[in-house]
């Protein structure tokens, strides 16, 4: 056998080697391929969801604009109307306009988050399941809007007085800061009043049970204390105790919730 001969010969067994080796590292990826699918149409799923979430939102909160006026003449109430406002800042009014929108945006909008939120949450839905899905969704509503009612009937009626007579001086209160207030304190109570919703849909996912919750109910407690020292606007003992009373109350119906819900998967 010449030299060239065996010169192609090697080329050629060179080529089969390399092209056995791409061979086998292509069926070896195979399985990691097959294992990132799930993965991918579950990031596809998520992505579908929060779009449909974030243009809900979008939509609410334009249809909230054109409420915008009324909504504010309604919530300066406690404080005389908005002719009791005193802005000085050039953009300060504009700011409190979209403040006051967005707020009424995630109001209107919620069921539609909430239920992309849960549908998300629990793929391949039994009939059963999307009975219980149809149900969370306007209790989360409703949850959220008591939180709100909730800050407006009995927190804002204590806390706006004491806070603006405060030592018998003369307050001049911003649009930007009163509007920030009372929409702060709207919507973090209102998501604290979510929090049976919580505990039932951890509950239904097997993350945790009435029992463990009726046995914490003294962690519970601290932590309804810091979550209310975060929200309200002073640590005064009324303020916090207008707001850790209803949580308190709140955290027995998720120990209910939570014991309906594992009754209801096991049946």
């Amino acid at each position: 056998m010449s030299t060239a001969q065996v010169r192609v010969k090697r080329q050629r067994r060179s080529w089969r080697d390399i092209a056995q080796a791409l061979g086998r590292s292509h069926r070896k990826a195979r399985p990691h391929l097959a294992a990132s699918l799930p993965l991918l149409q579950h990031l596809e799923e998520l992505r579908r969801r929060l779009f449909r979430a974030l243009v809900a939102l979008v939509i609410t909160t334009a249809l909230s604009f054109t409420l915008v006026e009324p909504l504010m003449d309604y919530l300066t109430g406690p404080i005389g109307g908005r002719a009791a406002l005193v802005s000085i800042e050039v953009t300060e009014n504009i700011a409190i306009f979209m403040r006051v929108s967005l707020l009424g945006g995630i109001a209107l909008g919620l069921p539609v988050v909430v239920y992309e939120a849960i549908a998300f949450i629990l793929p391949g839905l039994t009939p059963g399941e999307r009975r219980w899905l149809l149900f969370s969704v306007p209790l989360a509503t409703l949850l959220f809007l008591s939180g709100v009612a909730f800050t407006w009937f009995v927190m804002l009626p204590v806390a706006v007085p004491f806070l603006t007579s405060f030592l018998g001086i003369t307050t001049q209160v911003r649009p930007s800061n009163y509007f920030g207030f009372i929409t702060s304190l709207m919507f973090w109570i209102g998501v604290s009043f979510e929090m049976p919703l919580a505990a039932m849909i951890l509950a239904r996912l097997n993350l945790i049970t009435a029992r463990q919750l009726a046995r914490g109910w003294r962690y519970a407690i601290v932590g309804i204390a810091l979550v209310a020292s975060a929200i309200t606007p002073t640590v005064d003992p009324v303020n916090m105790g207008l707001v850790m009373l209803p949580l308190m109350a709140l955290y027995g119906v998720s120990i209910l919730l939570a014991a309906l819900a594992r009754r209801g998967r096991r049946g």
